[in-house]
């Protein structure tokens, strides 16, 4: 039996089917795979179920997370120098190390930050970059380096770690904030045990001994600081000794003498009088263990809190460490006191799980739409087989994902939503084509095998554009390039995907349909339907289409028409353009810089005007109902740039806000951010307020601006005079430069009278820094964390002027002079 046969032979709209017929391809040849698998009873299910159940395997497999895994090529380099200036730091740190690394192989690029008492220097290198020798070359650069001050801590240096956030729990109570410290330790512990890559505190200040000796002290005792600093040193000490008596039974020799409590310190001998009598730390200093001074604080309400930075690593994932957080709060909040509370802040992995849920969404959608469209113009097993490609397409994408190390995040997510159409497309031309021929006159089998292999070359041809199309994206470098790949990658993922399931499984069931579909009536619904279909062709869109070739130039001209209607909206600002569309974001950041210098209790004052305003714009634009879902205060901290880097020091202040997703609120981020700017009234010696939303997409403002290339002074002064003549272009605002104005600052000189007692500048400056900055005697490390002790003046006379005047300088003799006396 020919297929010429079988068409003349059909005259009830439906051909005879023959479904044994195996031996006539429309090729002309055997067919390939795609026959064999066509023919093939089992193998089309076989090969679905595989992809299945690998798919289904694989998405158990796959990381949730927020960004896709990339490596950080980053070397940083810290270096501490207790009370020098940004200048001084720069001049003795920065530079020397920046000489020392310029010849660093593989650098792309070194950036370095000189602050008070810090250098800060990263160092990016090229791609692909063996970090393992790089961190290695730079330890030993950095120690060939011999004139750093001898005074300056060791340089840390270490790779940059990229953890990735998760959600920040809030700890507050109405207690004071040590009492919250012993609570944020055990919950960081059992939050561990759990299963919590990494927990970081913010508001929870480093603590420190502190020995305080008063200037009156020092002048009665004839003994400076740094002295008495020495004789505590010498005191402390654990001493092991070696080891005796290795002949009878050997025995370790230790001193065990190191001290790790006030009480401890308190008892310390540090000096015998003249008339045998001995003195104890105790007895002339004051001892106490505190925490550490110009620490970031953080408030929640008017009370003091801590915020708890949950973190995964890159082999962890997101939604299932967010699992054991929400788990982990439901134990504990019902452990707790009333006072104490337990608040969940910025929650990142909500984002991963909402993409998720689009990703169903549309993609159920599309179930939906692709039954019920291909049900009216074509059939409905039809319908149903290239409807259930679009899971088991996902699915083997998954699976080629899991392979190639890759995960599901935000970016693959996109490309997975991107390729839904994708997916429909190849499955739909090959089901129409089938059906077409099938309906023309061919059995089951030559009408399913035909269809896969006439579509074969098109759908290949579209394929390789698309990824032609996206190839360019894998092309990127950096970490924008690391980033952007997953979508190409998915994609890639997909086509592939789709064509093993358009060519080699479909077929096989589009055969298996029609050969169900041969002796069946149309219902009457059907019928209609069809009947319907080809009235709209043959009467409304043949004469349309017929109409359009025949006016063929009249076609062009309107289509090109079209084009230049479409080119002119563009130019003329109809149609805006923006780089990187971005959706309404729920956080708000006002964040305030004084000038330096200003009392901390004018910082503080300002800070709660700021919150303040918030509470009355929230009471104002909510109707009854509040649009905040947490507001966090920071005090010694501030964020310009969104959140991507702090600056800090006691003339900073920042609010962080939390608002309702934008769907559940229709006041819109920039109404609150100007009623709330409405209701500041701004004290004198601000430096710069901002009021802003932080966005996602890539790093920097809408404009950045580097200057380099002079000194701080004049690239200060650049700054401003570039800011203000910015300020004259229409849509410029919120101009902000990243280089504050540092403190005033007394310049000192010895006098004759020092350097006729036998003082140097060196000696003179050491025993200033150890009064007003402290001296670092010893560090323990004590349950959790550093314990500093360090010895200094009193607090309430180094925040006073006159301190310069009175305080001793104890020359080599023992001889006693006021500080006024020695230096100018």
């Amino acid at each position: 039996m020919s297929s010429e046969n079988i068409s003349t032979s059909s005259s009830s709209g439906k051909p005879p089917d023959n479904n044994s017929v195996t031996n006539h391809s429309p090729t002309g040849g055997n067919g390939g795979f795609i026959h064999l698998f066509a023919q093939h009873r089992v193998a089309a299910n076989l090969l679905m179920i595989m992809m299945i159940v690998f798919g289904a395997y694989s998405l158990t497999k796959l990381n949730k997370q927020f960004f896709p895994n990339f490596a950080l090529d980053y070397i940083s380099v810290r270096v501490v120098w207790p009370g020098a200036s940004a200048e001084d730091v720069e001049r003795s740190i920065t530079i020397p190390i920046e000489q020392a690394l310029r010849t660093l192989d593989g650098e792309k690029e070194m950036t370095s930050t000189s602050t008070r008492s810090l250098s800060s220097i990263v160092i990016e290198y090229e791609e692909n970059s063996d970090m393992g020798v790089a961190l290695d070359e730079v330890k030993q650069f950095i120690s060939n380096i011999r004139h750093l001050p001898s005074d300056a801590e060791d340089p840390i240096v270490s790779k940059v770690a990229r953890y990735e956030d998760i959600a920040t729990i809030i700890l507050t109570a109405d207690a004071v904030l040590e009492e919250l410290r012993p609570l944020a330790y055990k919950f960081e512990r059992e939050l561990l045990d759990s299963g919590i890559a990494r927990v970081s505190f913010k508001g929870l200040p480093k603590q420190e001994i502190a020995i305080e000796v008063s200037a009156k002290q020092i002048q009665q005792l004839g003994l400076s600081l740094n002295s008495i600093g020495e004789r505590i040193v010498s005191q402390s000490q654990d001493i092991p000794a070696g080891t005796v008596g290795e002949n009878e039974t050997a025995r370790e020799v230790r001193g065990l003498q190191r001290k790790r409590d006030v009480q401890e310190f308190a008892s310390l001998d540090v000096l015998t009088t003249e008339s045998g009598q001995k003195l104890t730390l105790n007895d002339i200093a004051k001892i106490q263990r505190r925490s550490k001074e110009n620490q970031v604080e953080i408030f929640y309400q008017g009370k003091p809190a801590i915020l708890m930075n949950l973190q995964r690593t890159e082999n962890t994932d997101a939604l299932i460490s967010a699992e054991i957080m929400q788990q982990w709060l439901l134990t504990t909040q019902a452990t707790l006191t009333p006072s104490v509370k337990l608040l969940v802040f910025d929650e990142k992995y909500s984002l991963i799980q909402q993409r998720i849920d689009l990703l169903l969404k549309n993609g159920i959608g599309g179930l939906v739409l692709v039954l019920a469209i291909l049900y009216i113009f074509l059939n409905g097993r039809v319908a149903f087989w290239v409807a259930v490609g679009i899971p088991t397409s996902f699915l083997g994408a998954l699976g080629v994902l899991y392979l190639f190390g890759g995960s599901i995040n935000m970016i693959s997510l996109f490309g997975l939503i991107m390729a839904l159409g994708i997916i429909v497309d190849d499955a739909i031309v090959v089901g129409e084509d089938a059906l077409t021929h099938y309906q023309s006159g061919e059995n089951s089998l030559m009408a399913a095998e035909g269809g896969a292999i006439r579509m074969l070359t098109p759908v290949m041809s579209s394929s390789l554009t698309t990824v032609a199309a996206f190839m360019p994206l894998m092309m990127v470098s950096g970490i924008i390039g690391a980033i952007l790949f997953d979508i190409p990658f998915v994609v890639i993922c997909v086509i592939i995907a789709s064509l093993i399931e358009s060519f080699l499984i479909l077929p096989g069931h589009l055969r298996h349909s029609f050969h169900k579909n041969h002796h069946k009536k149309n219902s009457a619904l059907r019928q209609k339907l069809e009947d319907g279909f080809i009235r709209f062709r043959d009467f409304y869109f043949r004469p349309v289409i017929k109409r359009a070739i025949d006016h063929r130039f009249t076609t062009l001209t309107i289509a090109i028409c079209s084009l230049v209607l479409a080119i002119s909206l563009i130019v003329f600002g109809q149609v805006k353009f923006q780089f990187f569309p971005q959706p309404e974001s729920t956080v708000v950041i006002a964040s305030v810089k004084f000038a330096a210098g200003t009392p901390p209790e004018q910082v503080h004052a300002f800070a709660r005007h700021l919150e303040q305003g918030l509470v009355e714009t929230d009471k104002a634009l909510g109707n009854g109902s509040s649009l905040i879902t947490a507001a966090i205060l920071r005090i010694n901290t501030a964020t310009f740039n969104g959140g991507v880097s702090f600056q800090n020091g006691n003339q900073y202040a920042m609010l962080q806000v939390e608002l309702l997703e934008p769907d559940e609120r229709s006041v819109r981020n920039h109404t609150i951010i100007e009623d709330w700017k409405s209701r500041l009234n701004q004290p004198t010696g601000i430096e710069q307020l901002t009021i802003s939303s932080p966005r996602g997409g890539p790093p920097g403002r809408d404009i950045d601006i580097f200057l380099a290339g002079a000194d701080a002074i004049t690239l200060k002064h650049a700054a401003e005079d570039l800011a203000h003549a910015m300020k004259n272009f229409d849509g410029l605002g919120n101009i902000l430069d990243d280089l504050p104005y540092g403190r005033q600052q007394y310049i000192f000189e010895l006098t004759p009278l020092a350097q006729s007692a036998g003082l140097t500048i060196a000696e003179v400056g050491r025993q200033l820094r150890t009064a007003l900055d402290g001296q670092l005697l010893q560090i323990f490390y004590d349950s959790h964390e550093e314990i500093e002790v360090r010895i200094m003046l009193p607090s309430n006379e180094r925040k006073f002027q006159r301190i310069l005047e009175t305080l001793p300088i104890i020359t080599a003799s023992g001889q006693r002079l006021s500080l006024n006396n020695v230096v100018t």
